[in-house]
């Protein structure tokens, strides 16, 4: 059953049903619509950049049919969803092209649509959703809106996330080894996650890769693949490192990880990540206002 959406109050929306050539071009492309709109600059790119390519349907316009009914939230600007497509086809599909020599990986199991959402998404119990993903076939992206061209913040908010969506996609495709499940057991917190430990670093010592991975093993396995292809190798020796006794679980389930990726997927991690960490250095040279 369709939800309705609660939209922060924003009185400019009341009086969108006005044609948009009688608004400014910034306001009339990025703001809540269910019905066809002619198509700009923005919409013609990615036609050529998301949907020829790969298929994927890339949505910066917010429609109610489309988004999550259960928070109050607000859409993405126009300039940050230019910045936030380029970075993405940049950071995480093109790598993937790149070790796997051609598109059709992700062409044939990235998820079909790509939703933008300019705020965050809070829950009742005070932390908040930066992505979701929906039966393999949608990945909704929160907080556009507060984008900062920094690496380890476009990581945290924004790339961490999509690998992490992406291979619960790819485990629901061809599911990994039962072990993984057994390694942690019963240590397994549900959605307390958030209260168990008082920061990741002390979750990595009782051998989760962050608070979050300690929610359940589902969630462990993407957060140990997610983590490890968006940071360097000092970022992941580091944990280890100063894991204490933890290290050893987290080298286990990782160890299993990695292991699935390269036989069910032909995908090595360390390949991934040194795609990955190479592109990253090149983000502050990017073009990412300029439509061609």
């Amino acid at each position: 059953m369709k939800k309705y959406i609660k939209y922060l109050a924003i009185a400019a929306f009341a009086v969108f049903a006005a044609s948009c050539h009688e608004k400014p071009l910034d306001y009339c492309n990025s703001q809540i619509i269910d019905s066809k709109v002619e198509q700009n600059d923005f919409d013609k790119w990615l036609v050529e950049n998301y949907i020829e390519p790969y298929n994927i349907m890339f949505k910066y316009r917010m429609e109610k049919n489309e988004s999550d009914f259960n928070y109050w939230l607000v859409p993405a600007t126009y300039e940050n969803s230019i910045k936030m497509a380029k970075l993405m086809k940049f950071l995480c599909l093109e790598p993937y092209d790149e070790i796997t020599g051609s598109r059709e990986f992700i062409k044939s199991y990235y998820p079909k649509m790509i939703h933008l959402v300019g705020s965050g998404a809070y829950r009742n119990n005070g932390t908040f959703v930066l992505g979701t993903a929906e039966g393999g076939l949608k990945i909704t992206m929160y907080f556009v809106n507060e984008m900062q061209l920094d690496p380890d913040y476009l990581n945290e908010y924004y790339f961490k996330t999509m690998h992490h969506e992406f291979a619960h996609i790819l485990n629901q495709t061809k599911p990994y080894s039962t072990d993984f499940n057994a390694i942690s057991g019963s240590e397994y917190v549900t959605d307390t996650w958030s209260d168990a430990w008082a920061s990741d670093a002390e979750a990595q010592k009782s051998g989760f890769i962050s608070q979050y991975a300690s929610s359940e093993a589902g969630e462990d396995f993407v957060e140990l693949l997610s983590i490890y292809v968006t940071n360097p190798a000092s970022y992941w020796n580091n944990i280890i490192k100063n894991a204490g006794a933890g290290a050893d679980i987290i080298n286990a389930k990782f160890e299993i990880v990695y292991n699935y990726m390269l036989n069910s997927w032909n995908i090595d991690l360390n390949e991934l990540r040194d795609v990955i960490q190479e592109r990253q250095a090149q983000i502050g040279t990017l073009d990412l206002e300029t439509l061609n």
